[in-house]
């Protein structure tokens, strides 16, 4: 496997296990990886009210 394609799973492996609520999004073009957005999602307590969880 060539280094640049390893960085890439590499870096997709990381963006996971650092995650523990959202979603990591792979952009290719033509068989090729060229983005990962990795979106984060946090949720506080409301003073007074319980916060819905699924």
């Amino acid at each position: 496997m060539e280094k640049k394609e390893e960085f890439k799973f590499r870096h997709i492996i990381s963006s996971l296990e650092d995650l523990q609520y959202g979603s990591v999004i792979i952009t290719v073009h033509d068989g090729e990886i060229t983005q990962v957005d990795t979106t984060e999602k946090k949720r506080f307590p409301v003073k007074g009210r319980a916060v819905k969880t699924r």
